[in-house]
């Protein structure tokens, strides 16, 4: 199985590759985000460290339980060869309705076939109130086209 585009990236592949995962993560599936990485996939999530495809399925599965109404932006910060940098936004609520925007840096590195073989991401998150929210677009769904972006945010 491969998952195209393939390093080692250009600009435009890895903008593609920050666009493919930030739609895949929109999709709150674990199940489907989880075959974009290899099976024995290194994670560090915040202070979580997980192996391997079925870990990521529990990790992601916790997570989308606990961030209700989840909508996440991620930006191409840099790239060579077989990796990326990404930072991302994301807001969700929690079930008692508090919002929440966390706030992030991801280092990505990609086997051959374009699974993602480690993944580190750093992430902190602050409450802001409902009317603060800047990430409107239909559950489930990928960010529209015409929907401002971090950069556009000042983010």
């Amino acid at each position: 199985m491969s998952r195209p585009p393939l390093p080692p990236f250009t600009r435009a592949t890895a903008t593609e590759k920050v666009r493919l995962a930030e739609d895949g993560w929109n999709t709150r599936n674990p199940e489907k985000v989880a075959l974009a990485y290899t099976e024995d996939c290194v994670w560090r999530n915040r202070a979580e460290f997980v192996q391997g495809r079925a870990a990521i399925v529990g990790l992601l599965t916790r997570k989308w339980t606990r961030e209700l109404e989840y909508r996440l932006i991620k930006e191409l910060w840099a790239h060579e060869g077989n990796r990326i940098a990404v930072r991302f936004a994301y807001e969700y609520r929690d079930d008692s309705g508090q919002w929440y925007r966390a706030y992030g840096n991801e280092n990505w590195e990609f086997a051959a076939d374009g699974l993602m073989q480690r993944r580190l991401a750093s992430i902190n998150e602050a409450p802001i109130a409902a009317a603060d929210r800047k990430f409107f677009w239909d559950m489930n769904a990928p960010r529209p086209a015409d929907h401002a972006g971090l950069s556009d945010f000042g983010f």
